[in-house]
């Protein structure tokens, strides 16, 4: 009887002991899932779509006495980087952009686009010493249904929509050029249209 109750004892302790180790790898997971983030630009399909012309805008930039066109055959890639002054994931994507366009100068001109009291963001321009066009525009935004930030939209040189997303980090902004490149609406696009021509055509039985 003594044996018997010891048994219980120490298969008591083993289940406890399994319970507490799996609720701390679940927890690991959970953290590490919140930690990677996904392949590519989040698309969101509200707005223009992708391989349509992007929607035509001439607007005034605050940050030189001249006017911006967006979107039409301007021969060369252009990113609107939609922010908000009071974003921190947008500041923290500032000092990327700038590698970015350094990197793109060549065929990319980058457009960084907001709405909102002029003031306000022209002293954001001054404090984060930004180099580029920067246009106020509520329309622009409810153009292309913006929600959340900070939100990447490329435009290709013949005038066409050619990828948009939400953006967090280095690697989500580049996969919307890298995606223009591929001539896809987005990396997930891709991936799936990877994985449809794996698949086999017919059944083997």
């Amino acid at each position: 009887m003594n044996a018997l109750v010891v048994a219980l004892g120490f298969a008591w302790v083993a289940i406890i002991a399994l319970s507490l180790a799996v609720l701390a790898l679940a927890r690991q997971i959970g953290v590490l899932h919140e930690r990677i983030s996904p392949i590519g630009a989040l698309t969101m399909e509200a707005g223009p779509k992708s391989g349509q012309p992007a929607p035509l805008f001439d607007l005034p930039d605050i940050a030189a006495p001249r006017r911006i066109r967006i979107g039409g055959a301007t021969g060369r890639t252009q990113m609107l980087f939609f922010l908000s002054t009071t974003c921190p994931v947008c500041k923290k994507l500032l000092p990327i952009l700038r590698m970015i366009a350094a990197d793109e100068r060549r065929t990319t001109d980058i457009i960084v686009a907001s709405d909102g009291d002029t003031e306000e963001h022209l002293a954001f321009l001054r404090r984060e010493k930004l180099p580029f066009p920067y246009v106020l525009s509520a329309e622009l935004g409810l153009t292309y249904r913006i929600s959340r930030l900070p939100y990447a939209v490329v435009i290709a040189p013949d005038g066409l929509l050619a990828a948009k997303g939400l953006v967090n980090n280095r690697e989500q902004i580049e996969s919307l050029l890298v995606a223009q490149e591929l001539g896809v609406s987005s990396l997930q696009d891709y991936v799936a249209r990877a994985g449809a021509k794996m698949e086999p055509k017919d059944a083997v039985v």
